[in-house]
């Protein structure tokens, strides 16, 4: 069998076509009209509500920025403020001293330890002075020398004066010279200077008696006042002496204890000698101890501008330790007027901390204030405010100095 050829075989596979058909000008004219109006129609569909709606948002601002803007106002409100402030301190007792020896010696024994509660004159220590004792009778020794000498000397003066009596009597009627006479003269006021001479030296003898008899009163070593013995550092048989400076106690007295704080400047004018002060302390946890400011230093400390302020409280059951560390509370009046206002009124931009406020003509003006505390909810203001003014309750970057603004009615 015979393959077919090629151009049988396109015959084969080739489809025929219908005819082309022949449109009319009059007919492509028409079709291209009505795309047009349909592509019109849809573009006008989607422009015309946008554009619209771009008009109304235009009339709407233009509208907004014509109109005046309304607010409420305030008035500040004057409070008297009292600070409340809680200062760190230090438990101090109120007197406190280190007891040393005076007199030197050999500890004979000692009758407090640390710990112990003494009152006020209460014998501490006794102390053996055997070398202050022979000083003691020396001194006494001299004094009887010198006592006797001046009995030696008040007897010789009282002779030299009877004899220079006499040659003054007998000089004139020719028994004894001149020379004689100023002889005598002058040996009776030799013997009244070593009167003078031998009492100096009698009241030097008394004075160094005096001395070592008051220097053995140091033997017998009492409290100067009534405290605690925080510390101890003799033994029987040690050797004390004024010279090495070793202290024997340290008596600290504890009730009432003493706290310094320092008060910040801002109300250190409002401390009063009584004003009430609340003590904590970690260790006694939901307790409080009461007292009251005794004295302050009345003068800033120039690096800190704080004041030092002693705070009393009494301890009588003496469960204040000196050393501890306590929060005192401290409530104090503010020394000038403030004025609450609340958080909403504050504007605070570059220019810093400011107030809107509206004044008689309902025109809006900035002034800056200075804020004393923060609350959160409310403000206290230090400066600025006078208490007159009418202020925007919510201030905001609409509002803008020496723009006209409508109050609310009934708005304070």
């Amino acid at each position: 069998m015979t393959p077919p050829t090629s151009e049988e075989h396109e015959d084969e596979l080739s489809v025929p076509l219908p005819p082309a058909t022949n449109v009319s000008r009059g007919r492509g004219m028409l079709f291209l009209a009505v795309g047009g109006v349909v592509i019109a129609l849809v573009f006008l569909a989607g422009f015309l509500p946008r554009m619209h709606k771009k008009q109304g948002l235009k009339e709407g601002s233009d509208e907004s920025a014509r109109s005046i803007p309304r607010v409420e106002v305030l008035s500040a409100k004057i409070i008297t403020s009292d600070r409340a402030l809680e200062l760190p301190g230090t438990i101090m007792p109120l007197e406190e001293t280190v007891l040393y020896p005076r007199a030197a010696g050999y500890v004979r024994r000692w009758l407090v330890d640390i710990g112990d509660r003494v009152k006020e004159g209460q014998l501490l220590v006794e102390i053996d002075t055997p070398e202050l004792d022979a000083q003691i009778e020396q001194a006494r020794a001299d004094l009887a020398q010198a006592e006797a000498g001046k009995v030696r000397a008040e007897t010789t003066s009282a002779l030299s004066t009877t004899e220079k009596s006499r040659y003054e009597t007998l000089t004139p009627a020719g028994v004894a010279s001149g020379q004689e006479l100023e002889q005598r003269r002058a040996q009776a006021k030799v013997d009244e200077a070593n009167i003078r001479v031998a009492s100096a030296t009698v009241a030097s003898q008394q004075a160094n008696l005096h001395r070592l008899t008051q220097l053995k009163l140091f033997a017998r070593v009492v409290a100067p006042f009534a405290g605690t013995i925080t510390s101890r550092t003799i033994e029987r048989g040690a050797l004390v002496s004024a010279t090495n400076g070793s202290p024997m106690f340290k008596l600290a007295a504890t009730d009432p204890v003493r706290i310094f704080v320092q008060v910040p400047q801002d109300v250190a004018p409002s401390i009063r000698v009584d004003v009430p002060a609340t003590l904590s302390v970690r260790e006694y946890p939901g307790r409080s101890f009461a007292g009251t400011v005794s004295r302050a230093a009345g003068a800033l400390d120039e690096a800190t501008r704080t004041m030092t302020t002693e705070v009393r409280v009494p301890n009588t059951k003496h469960e204040l330790l000196p050393g501890m560390y306590v929060r005192v509370a401290l409530t104090l009046p503010t020394p000038h007027r403030l004025f609450e206002l609340p958080s909403t009124a504050l504007y605070s931009d570059a220019q810093g901390s400011r107030v809107a406020i509206v004044d008689s003509a309902n025109k809006v003006f900035m002034r800056k204030v200075t804020i004393e505390r923060d609350t959160g909810a409310t403000l206290e203001i230090s400066s600025g405010l006078d208490g007159t003014e009418r202020m925007v309750r919510i201030a905001n970057a609409a509002i803008s100095s020496g723009s006209a603004v409508e109050v609310i009615a009934g708005a304070r």
